[in-house]
């Protein structure tokens, strides 16, 4: 395997920052919320959405599909 210095860097600065946290997820986590609510960047909500029905039936009947049970 080829030794990428960017890749060490990201791996070095994980294992940091795990460490911070006595590499508990949940301690981890809250961190990152907690500066996700105190950043002035927008957040993108990513939460699952349905696709209508009149559009799985438009998709399909363009796509001859019987049915579409994929949520995006």
């Amino acid at each position: 395997m080829i030794d990428d210095p960017v890749v060490e860097e990201i791996r070095a600065h994980r294992q940091a920052h795990s460490a911070r946290f006595n590499y508990d997820l949940a301690a981890i986590f809250a961190a990152l919320v907690e500066r996700e609510k105190s950043s002035s960047r927008p957040v993108i909500n990513r939460s699952s959405r349905r696709i209508p029905e009149k559009l799985k039936t438009d998709i399909s009947q363009q796509h001859g599909h019987a049915q579409m049970t994929t949520a995006i």
